[in-house]
């Protein structure tokens, strides 16, 4: 799944008659789904979605008499949905969901007798909603927003298992039907229609349902205070009940909802003028319509931040019986591709202790943080298993605990699917130590997981080598079994790198240049291996970043990288100094950077920063970054910007780091659309573009985003996410609600509150939740420029509309650790002329 497979899906496929799982989601295919596909008698699960498939639903594929999960959604498949498929004994999700569908609904998909979730939002679909959709007696989850539809609503009263409905932004007529629905109901979503009459009393004492969706309709008389006054809400249970634009003239009771629940009245008559009920606070305009995304973790903020490497990986463990207790968990990304609910917080701790107790841990070790809605009711879940708390100094997991984990987890499934639905499981992220876990491959056992990557393996190769089915598929087993794995003890065989000025460093010279790799040398440690600071024969301070063997390359790849490397010139990247790839090592040779990183600067207690340095800082980052997209040859795209990639040198001056991967370079397909790469996340939570999690593409415009974050935690001093807290929310809120400089860091000192308020609309600009709106790298390193240019300005004559933060100067007013003795280290002239777009050494050249 998520790679560059192009084409069309060969016929061929069809005669692979023990295939069970088909996974291509995520790619470029195009065409129609071939007949062919309904020739497999033992496919469970069908998964095309994200991509570009055309045409028809094969009436073929009522032949999977196996199937049970049809996920062909995010296409341009047109055409009616074939009658047919009604026949299929085992189907439990139909999910065609932003496609081209018409005709009508086919009435016989009652007679499905395990269907669970019908899912076909955004097509165009004419005439009703059949009236046999009410017997569709195991359903959980009707979605059919947004398709075209006319008539009335069905009376969905006889499915006892439904839980959520989504009926919206049709053309829906007449009266909400009467008769009570399932006590289960979590959602039940109706906005945007033509319904009329009034709130039926069915709706009342619903004690699970956490949304009620009235908004845009012609809906009239009283709204029932029974609505909130019959329901419990425990715990962290929310309602959001939203009447928002319709012709309400009264509510029956009083209007004192539970703290808990949320009443939307704006565009009713009811908030009119000579009414006794106090509706002020209920009838403002809402902000939209956006499930709460947030996080298990507790608060930590009585620890001491210097004491925790957070950098590194490592966190403090809310929850935790030991207090403060830091350590280094494991991430996994998982999607619930169609969870029945409309807010996960009811359910956290049911989750929590259903894959804790399957995993033998403890719950307190596992954090959700963050947990992120995505459009088309998509939550995105990032799990974090922290080793047992104890008072020793074990904070990581041995090999063999990761070992164990990885088998479990790429076999667990998750409980009470009619709740979460299906999901993915994304990747594994492995920090510091437990990059250089060796994982071995279960003999036995096979998860799902694992067994839909052995068959997209298989068609991938299908893809790529134009041959027989039995050839292709004897050729990947035989070729994955022989094949060796790239690790510390391969031939050590030196091929030339063209390399101009990057030195080819000896093992024995960088041993001696770190005291023999040692411990007292080492400054950090990532996801590629550790570093170290090393001092060479000539005296040169440099960084040493020695890759650990799970982040080994091939020989080939690592040539490679050093290529594009030694051909990155620019003030603003931390330069490549040499390599060094002997005795099985792989080694990078940077130049030091003695200021650390942003992130240090902006953590510092004892740091007072100006706003003329952020904006320095900001400059230099995005010009940096530019380079990468514009002048580097090939174009790189970051995909890791962050405050702990950007160091700064003796002057402050800021350097992108962690840029230089081969496997950065960008694809551009064959029309000449922008260029993207689709990946597994490789980016930080926190700082990677929302629009990842619904394309798998990362543009430059995703590097505008993260970048945005790094101006954010620039103004404010906040992270991008803690305890729940999104940056990017929080500052848009304070903002629309007129109180943006009580966000603003208060170790800024004096500053200028004009500057201020257009580098945070810069800011949120560059966040913008969809790519397009977002500015261009180049456009942000102007408008950069063009704020240090009006700050200068400002400062030369007197002025009356300064804000404080502490009464600091608004000069350079700062003192770091290591900043050079010169007062002014970053004259103004600098900034100005052409070299201030690129900042290109004249020895490279533009592509």
């Amino acid at each position: 799944m998520w790679n560059h497979i192009s084409g069309s899906i060969p016929k061929e496929i069809g005669s692979l008659s023990n295939l069970k799982i088909l996974l291509l989601s995520g790619n470029n295919l195009t065409g129609p789904l071939p007949a062919e596909l309904g020739y497999l008698p033992n496919l469970i699960i069908l998964q095309v979605d994200y991509n570009n498939i055309t045409g028809p639903l094969p009436k073929s594929f009522a032949n999977l008499r196996s199937a049970k999960h049809f996920h062909l959604n995010n296409n341009s498949i047109s055409g009616q949905i074939p009658s047919e498929l009604s026949t299929l004994p085992q189907l439990l999700h139909f999910m065609l969901e932003n496609n081209n569908l018409s005709g009508h609904l086919p009435e016989e998909f009652s007679q499905l007798p395990k269907l669970r979730i019908l899912q076909l939002d955004n097509n165009n679909f004419v005439g009703t909603i059949p009236p046999s959709y009410s017997h569709m007696s195991g359903l959980v989850k009707l979605t059919l927003g947004n398709c075209g539809l006319q008539g009335p609503v069905p009376d969905l009263s006889s499915i006892k298992h439904l839980r959520y409905v989504d009926l919206s932004s049709n053309q829906l007529t007449g009266m909400i039907p009467t008769n009570r629905l399932s006590d289960n109901i979590t959602a039940i979503i109706l906005s945007n229609n033509l319904l009329t009459g009034p709130i039926p009393t069915n709706f009342s004492g619903l004690h699970l349902l956490q949304k009620l969706s009235l908004d845009k309709n012609k809906l009239n008389g009283s709204i029932p205070s029974s609505l909130w006054q019959n329901v419990i809400l425990n715990g962290s249970a929310r309602l959001l009940l939203d009447f928002e634009n319709n012709l309400f003239t009264n509510i029956t009771g009083s209007l004192d909802p539970p703290a808990n629940v949320t009443i939307r009245l704006y565009g009713n008559p009811v908030c009119g003028g000579g009414n006794a009920l106090n509706t002020a606070q209920f009838c403002g305009p809402s902000n939209g319509d956006v499930e709460p995304s947030g996080s298990s973790s507790n608060s930590t903020d009585s620890c001491p931040p210097q004491s925790c490497p957070t950098s590194e990986g490592y966190a403090y463990l809310s929850g935790s019986p030991v207090h403060c207790f830091c350590a280094l968990p494991l991430e996994v990304l998982i999607r619930l591709r169609s969870p029945s609910f409309a807010d996960f917080r009811p359910y956290i701790y049911g989750y929590k202790g259903s894959m804790t107790s399957f995993l033998e841990l403890d719950q307190y070790q596992l954090v959700i943080d963050p947990y992120i809605w995505e459009q088309g009711h998509r939550l995105s879940m990032f799990l974090k298993f922290f080793p047992q708390a104890n008072e020793n100094d074990t904070h990581t997991f041995n090999s063999s605990e990761v070992q164990r984990l990885v088998n479990l987890i790429a076999t667990y499934s998750v409980p009470f699917d009619d709740i979460s639905g299906p999901y993915e499981l994304f990747n594994f992220t492995f920090l510091g130590p437990y990059g250089s876990v060796f994982l071995q491959i279960p003999k036995s056992g096979m998860s799902k997981g694992a067994l839909a990557g052995i068959i997209l393996g298989s068609i991938a190769c299908f893809f790529i080598v134009a041959s027989t089915v039995a050839v292709v598929l004897i050729y990947c087993k035989k070729h994955k079994q022989s094949q060796p794995g790239v690790t510390k003890n391969r031939t050590s065989f030196k091929v030339p790198i063209k390399t101009g000025s990057v030195k080819d460093f000896s093992f024995e010279e960088l041993e001696e240049a770190t005291s023999g790799f040692s411990i007292t040398t080492q400054v950090g440690q990532g996801g590629y291996g550790k570093v170290y600071k090393g001092v060479l024969a000539n005296g040169t301070v440099v960084a040493i970043k020695r890759a650990h063997q799970g982040s080994l390359q091939s020989q080939t790849e690592f040539i490679t990288e050093i290529e594009i490397l030694s051909r990155l010139h620019h003030r603003n990247l931390v330069s490549l100094v040499g390599y060094c790839d002997e005795q099985g090592e792989q080694m990078l040779v940077y130049e030091y950077m003695p200021n650390g990183s942003l992130q240090d600067l902006l953590s510092g207690s004892k740091n007072s920063v100006s706003l003329t340095t952020r904006l320095h800082i900001a400059l230099g980052s995005a010009k940096g970054v530019l380079y990468l997209h514009s002048e580097a040859d090939p174009p790189i795209i970051h995909r890791d910007i962050k405050a702990n990639n950007i160091l700064l040198d003796n002057n402050l001056n800021p350097k992108v780091s962690d840029f230089g991967i081969s496997r950065l370079v960008p694809i551009t397909d064959d029309e000449g659309a922008s260029a993207h790469i689709s990946t597994n996340v490789r980016g930080t939570p926190g700082y990677l573009d929302p629009e990842y999690f619904l394309t798998h593409k990362l543009t430059e415009k995703s590097d505008v985003y993260s970048l945005g974050i790094v101006f954010l935690q620039l103004l404010t001093g906040m992270q991008p996410i803690s305890h729940g807290r999104n940056i990017v929310r929080e500052v848009s809120a304070a903002c629309q609600s007129g109180m943006m400089l009580s966000m603003i860091d208060q170790s800024m000192g004096t500053y200028s509150s004009e500057c201020i308020k257009k580098f945070m609309a810069l800011a949120l600009k560059c966040t913008h939740d969809k790519p397009q709106p977002r500015p261009t790298m180049l456009e942000a390193v102007r408008e950069l420029e063009n704020l240090i240019t009006s700050l200068r300005d400002s400062e030369t004559a007197p002025s009356d509309s300064d804000a404080s933060g502490s009464g600091v100067s608004s000069g350079i007013g700062i003192a770091p650790r290591h900043v050079s003795s010169d007062n002014s280290p970053h004259d103004y002239a600098e900034f100005m002329g052409s070299n201030l777009i690129s900042g290109v050494i004249p020895t490279i050249g533009p592509r």
